[in-house]
Formats: C-alpha cells, sequence, structure tokens
C-alpha cells in the first residue's frame, strides 16, 4: 500500500500504521479515508498530501 506525505509539515501517512488516534484502523488505504480526515499534525486536508 502507497504512503501519502502531507505536502504543508511532511508527515506521512502510514496505511500499514492508519491513524489510531484519530480512529483510522491499521489497514486502511489512503484513499479510503473518509473526506473530512485532515493532517493529524498540522490540519491540511487530504487533497494536500502527495503519493511518496
Amino acid at each position: 500500500m502507497d504512503k501519502y506525505e502531507c505536502i504543508v509539515c511532511g508527515y506521512v501517512y502510514d496505511p500499514a500504521i492508519g491513524d489510531p488516534d484519530n480512529g483510522i484502523t491499521p489497514g486502511t488505504r489512503f484513499k479510503d479515508l473518509p473526506d473530512d480526515w485532515t493532517c493529524p499534525v498540522c490540519g491540511a486536508a487530504k487533497d494536500q498530501f502527495k503519493k511518496q
């Protein structure tokens, strides 16, 4: 599964880890994240991420 990097702050969303602090379980692909999910570090929207 592909990792995605926030172009605002550099946070990397890794599907193997998910975002457990925000209810996203490991194994959740980036494209399957809710539309209103935001970067847990800086709050940037999903469209501010690029595929690594």
